[in-house]
Parts: structure tokens; sequence; C-alpha cells
């Protein structure tokens, strides 16, 4: 079984930096998108990354390009999104997710259809 435990948001202030970090274990095979994830207070869910394990490609919503970047340690079997340039509208929860099915399509579809989630982390960033 697929399982996700997503950790590290807080609060920062705005130009500020934070890493995310998902755990991850139970995947059979690569093939499986796995991504982040938020949803502010009043406002549908979003994609912020996403790639399929295995692949090189990884899709970023157009808000946080240039500002976060999506990596892996697979020997640690660990998600990381690094977040740098904070500003006030990224605050929300973040989650991590995983399912099968095709990344760019999870990205803007803000996950729908993906299986299996982590508890949020919250990330607050103040002005």
């Amino acid at each position: 079984e697929v399982q996700l435990q997503a950790s590290g948001g807080g609060l920062v202030q705005a130009g500020g930096s934070l890493r995310l970090s998902c755990a991850y274990s139970g995947f059979a095979s690569d093939g499986y998108a796995i991504g982040w994830f938020r949803q502010a207070p009043g406002k549908a869910r979003e994609g912020v990354s996403c790639t399929n394990r295995g692949d090189d490609v990884t899709y970023y919503e157009d808000s946080v390009k240039g500002r976060f970047t999506m990596s892996s340690d697979n020997a640690k079997k660990t998600l990381y999104l690094h977040m740098n340039n904070l500003k006030p509208e990224d605050t929300a929860v973040y989650y991590c997710a995983a399912g099968v099915g095709g990344s760019y399509y999870f990205l803007r579809s803000g996950g729908n259809g993906m299986r299996h989630w982590g508890k949020g982390t919250q990330v607050t960033v103040s002005s």
C-alpha cells in the first residue's frame, strides 16, 4: 500500500524559503505520478509540481516556476519541494500525493483522481 507523509511547513516571511518533505513507501514500480498540491482557504486545490516516477520531466504550476523546485532522494524514499522567494499568495495547506496516470493531467486538474494522499502541512507566508 502506498503511504505518504508530508512535513516541513511553517511560518515564513515573504521572500523567505522553506523545504517540504514527503516520505513515501509502497510503490510497486515506476510509472506512478507523484507531486505536490496545495489548497488555500476558500480556493480550489491546485497542482504545484508533478512528475512520473522514472521520468525526467517535472511540471510546475506557472506561478511557482523559477521559485519552487521538486526533487527526490530515492535512497531515502523522500520527495522534496524547495520553495524560494515565497509570497503571501503561496499560503496554503500543501499535500503530497501519488497515483497512476499522467503527471501533467494531475497537475492541471489539481490532483483529481490521485488515489494516495498524505496529510497536509501548513505553509504560511507573512507580508
